[in-house]
């Protein structure tokens, strides 16, 4: 099966950066968008970026635009999340995930993501 591993998490000072990565790794799949999530302790897994592979195009909560730029390597099988100025808000396990199959209404939608990466923890502190 494929797999989604995340990697990159770490504690960090609230203004500072982080960089994660999404490689998928086994057999080969379809991918139409590739984005991440993150959920924080008693909320729910709320959508924070995303690309369509098909062109690049980029799509971001606003809660995290102008902060945060998403970016594929397709020949790694990667996508990234570079996070500046980071606030304790921030902080939560970050999924990333894959849309495999077409028909994607809403790239922010959890429901189009059929792939999912075990996440990685992002704590900031303040």
């Amino acid at each position: 099966q494929v797999q989604l591993v995340e990697s990159g998490g770490g504690l960090v000072q609230a203004g500072g950066s982080l960089r994660l990565s999404c490689a998928a790794s086994g057999r080969t799949f379809s991918r139409y968008a590739m984005g991440w999530f993150r959920q924080a302790p008693g909320k729910e897994r709320e959508f924070v970026a995303a690309v369509r592979w098909s062109n690049g195009n980029t799509y971001y909560a606003d809660s995290v635009k102008g902060r945060f730029t998403i970016s594929r390597d397709n020949a790694k099988n990667t996508v990234y999340l570079q996070m500046n100025s980071l606030k304790p808000e921030d902080a939560a396990v970050y999924y990333c995930a894959a849309a495999t199959r077409p028909g994607i209404v809403l790239m922010s939608l959890r429901q189009d993501y059929d792939l999912w990466g075990q996440g990685t923890q992002v704590t900031v502190s303040s």
